[in-house]
């Protein structure tokens, strides 16, 4: 992969947050892999930051569980980081 490229669950995760802001524009994932695990950093404008964490964090969690399943198929850890 590039360093601009995401993989396939990359690309959904920034499809699915652009669905949930109101500035889709200024959404940016960022994946880091390491031996273990893949880390995919999420950055939003900060009048959006409290939209994708949701109520009691109930948007982030319902992202981390789609990882969680993706990262099963493949016997790899997904983890999501929100940056503000």
């Amino acid at each position: 992969m590039g360093s601009n490229e995401l993989s396939d669950i990359g690309a959904l995760v920034l499809t699915l947050v652009r669905a949930l802001v109101d500035r889709p524009e200024d959404v940016a994932v960022n994946e880091i892999e390491g031996s273990q695990a893949t880390v995919l950093e999420v950055r939003v404008a900060k009048s959006d930051h409290g939209k994708l964490v949701g109520r009691r964090g109930r948007t982030a969690n319902a992202v981390r569980e789609l990882l969680t399943g993706y990262g099963g198929k493949r016997n790899r850890r997904y983890l999501l980081e929100i940056l503000e």
